[in-house]
């Protein structure tokens, strides 16, 4: 019986190392298939197109817009890849700008069609930069026509500055305007016995509304209702300018609109025609007719074109903000640093999609010692976060100051809470009308779950050392605990005004009066003086090179702490369990449900995210939650 045992044994342990073994060398062959199918991609994406003769440029912009790109997941673009879905796409604004400056200038570029259906809903404030740059296209008098079916608001911003929009007899232009809206979880943590605990100073700091209320307090609504209201008169006027219409067209009262809808029998395509919103309705036979007599015939049965994706690659980063002159041999030992700060503020180091306070305060750090760079801007499009990771960059802001190079912040979509906190010492501050900034309080929050556990028969109890002892979400937070929490806040808010009053030239009074957690536009922002100018990228840097005094003649730097490949691969197949939990756990998701289901993921994860060592918290929810 031992000797059948044994071989019993033998034969399961050879099986196991032959399992073993070919487990390795299958793992090991998906690896280099893998890296070999990566760097293939790499190799080949790297070669760039053969750009035409002559064709016009197609802005068929995919995915969102954003700041910076965040790092590429090659391992989950692969998967996806063999099973048929389009990667991932973000695009990021700077090089929408640079690309349409440059075909302008481009004579091998007759023109510029907005081909927009795969674009998301963006900000106004970062459309109106890039509506800039289709501005100066036009004037040098190359056409630019916009082609859609379906055009949602964002997409329709961009196409009001074209000559000419064109739409499809069936479609339709698709304007809610602007709201933000937000799910409310007090009564369901009630009944999950679930105490929450908020400790805050500001009466509009509504972060902590959705635990605490179950709707909109009136000081929030109040607040909200403002600059909602202001960003959509722009969003209007813009329009309205640009389609030499009379704006109240987009905003009609219901009974008018359905007047209107009655009159061309539901035809929305007709109505928005009635309505001057667009041009012609074309169907896509006759449209690309249109396009081929305008721009050429490409021997495809289309007109002659390039892909935004094919030819921006041939484009070169701009060296010099102003005019496009050549460079002299001092342009290079004067630089303009850039560090872009995008994203939830979180402390430690981050990767590109969020706002580390160490990886941010290191980008500013060694902008100080590179002795090239004369100036920074530093580029704000965050809601806040962490308030230590904040000031942990605010310092670095100052220490930038102190070694005598100006610093210039350019507000981009939202720079509030903590990211006016990042922005407030620096030398001048510019915003656009649009951005979104102020929201000067603090909070902080917590859950303890000590109700839910008793009902449940299980209790906490013990002994420890210090009043502090055992604080923890299983019991229920000490009275005292609750009111040096809440001393804790009020002191953060004290120096967050305080920060402001010394920052801006403003007494504590002034600086209360504008904080209290209030969210502010841009042009209210400079009324307030919040900030010190309006103005866009652009305008930023050329004050950062006026206040170091180095004239027109400069390089932009940008300023970036990049992945290795090899990291970068190792991180994202580390990465995959996650993506396959989460996957997991959200995909059988009805898909009526996925919007809600959409909204909780992120207000958890937003919760899950933070990180400040002491929890304490300057964000702003509502610039986050703005449904176009």
């Amino acid at each position: 019986m031992k000797v059948i045992f044994k071989g019993i044994g033998k034969l399961f342990g050879w099986i196991g190392k032959g399992i073993n073994i070919l487990r390795q060398v299958i793992t090991n062959l998906l690896f280099f298939v893998v890296i070999g199918a990566w760097l293939f991609i790499f190799n080949e994406s790297s070669k760039g197109p053969e750009l035409p003769e002559k064709a016009a440029l197609v802005l068929d912009i995919s995915g969102p817009i954003v700041e910076r790109q965040t790092p590429v997941n090659a391992y989950n673009e692969l998967v996806k890849g063999a099973l048929g879905q389009p990667p991932a796409q973000e695009t990021v604004l700077f090089d929408v700008v640079d690309t349409i400056r440059a075909a302008a200038k481009d004579d091998r570029i007759t023109g510029l069609v907005l081909n927009l259906k795969e674009m998301q809903e963006t900000s106004l404030t970062k459309m109106r930069y890039i509506a800039k740059a289709i501005t100066e296209f036009k004037q040098t008098g190359k056409p630019v026509v916009a082609i859609g079916e379906h055009y949602k608001q964002s997409q329709y911003y961009l196409s009001s500055y074209a000559d000419t929009i064109y739409m499809a007899p069936d479609g339709g232009v698709m304007l809610q305007g602007y709201g933000t809206y937000s799910l409310y979880y007090k009564s369901l943590l009630e009944k999950l016995n679930v105490n929450t605990h908020v400790f805050r100073v500001g009466t509009y700091k509504s972060f902590v509304e959705p635990y605490t209320l179950d709707g909109m307090s009136d000081a929030a609504r109040e607040a909200n209702s403002v600059w909602l209201n202001q960003l959509w008169g722009a969003y209007t006027s813009d329009v309205a300018a640009n389609r030499e219409i009379d704006a109240s067209v987009m905003t009609p009262k219901l009974d008018t609109l359905i007047e209107q809808f009655k009159a061309v029998d539901g035809d929305w395509a007709q109505l928005n025609l009635n309505q001057g919103l667009v041009d012609e309705l074309l169907s896509r036979p006759a449209l690309r007719q249109r396009l081929m007599d305008l721009f050429g015939d490409n021997k495809e049965h289309s007109f002659n074109q390039i892909s935004y994706y094919d030819y921006q690659p041939t484009v070169k980063d701009p060296m010099i903000a102003p005019e496009g002159d050549e460079l002299d041999q001092t342009a290079s030992v004067n630089q303009v640093a850039v560090v872009v700060a995008s994203g939830a503020i979180m402390d430690g180091p981050q990767q590109n999609n969020n706002v580390g306070g160490d990886t941010t305060a290191a980008l500013l750090r060694n902008a100080r010692f590179d002795e090239n760079v004369k100036a920074v801007v530093l580029r704000v499009d965050s809601p806040g976060g962490s308030a230590f990771a904040s000031e942990v960059i605010r310092n670095e802001v100052d220490a930038l100051k102190a070694a005598g190079k100006p610093v210039v912040v350019s507000m981009s979509s939202v720079a509030a809470s903590g990211g006016y906190w990042i922005s407030a010492s620096a030398d001048k501050i510019m915003a656009q009308p649009t951005t979104i900034t102020g929201s000067i309080g603090i909070f902080a929050i917590m859950t303890t779950f000590e109700k839910g556990l008793e009902k449940m028969g299980v209790y906490s109890d013990g002994v420890g050392t210090t009043p502090f002892a055992g604080v923890g979400v299983t019991r229920e937070l000490p009275e005292g605990v609750s009111e040096l929490f809440q001393i804790s806040i009020e002191n953060g808010y004290h120096r967050f005004i305080n920060l402001v009053s010394q920052s801006r030239h403003m007494t504590l009074e002034q600086a209360d009066k504008v904080a209290q957690g209030r969210v502010w536009t841009g042009q209210d922002a400079l009324k307030l003086g919040l900030v010190d100018a309006l103005g866009d990228f652009d305008d930023a840097v050329d004050s950062a090179a006026e206040l170091a005094d180095i004239g027109d003649n400069y390089q932009i730097e940008w300023m970036k702490q990049p992945l290795s490949p090899f990291e970068m691969f190792m991180k994202d197949i580390s990465g995959q369990a996650k993506l396959w939990i989460t996957e997991a756990m959200w995909g059988s998701v009805p898909e009526a449900l996925q919007p809600v289901s959409q909204q909780v993921v992120t207000d958890l994860t937003t919760l899950g995210n933070f990180n400040d060592p002491k929890g304490q918290y300057a964000f702003c929810i509502n610039c986050l939650n703005i449904e176009k």
